[in-house]
């Protein structure tokens, strides 16, 4: 039987460390396993949610700073020099109207004359 690691109420491991999103998409997987296989008392159960909606904020947490990292190629020059953008992570879809019409403006045609490839 494989040794559970210890774990803190963050999220971390016992060393302090907090899981990678690989580790932690694992435990959570066996986490929904043992909860759908309904074998567990109600106070280990809830015990086991907990645990799993903290591995799921540190997926989440992971998945937004690499998010943050994410660079747009936006030309390539003729040399090979690859020049970027910060990629935006905003909501492009507003929600709907009353209307039922969608509030976006339209996008106008692209002025530059950058090429991605």
């Amino acid at each position: 039987m494989a040794k559970k690691k210890l774990q803190t109420d963050d999220g971390e491991t016992a060393n302090g460390q907090t899981p990678g999103l690989e580790d932690a998409m694992a435990e959570l997987a066996s986490i929904v396993s043992r909860l759908e296989s309904g074998k567990e008392t109600l106070d280990e159960s809830l015990a086991q949610f907990e645990r799993g909606m903290k591995l799921l904020r540190v997926c989440h947490n992971k998945l937004d700073a690499a998010a943050q990292r994410i660079e747009i190629v936006t030309q390539i020059s003729s040399d090979g020099e690859v020049n970027t953008a910060e990629f935006d992570s905003t909501a492009t879809l507003q929600k709907q109207s009353a209307t039922g019409r969608s509030s976006r403006k339209p996008v106008a045609d692209d002025d530059d004359d950058a090429l991605l490839f």
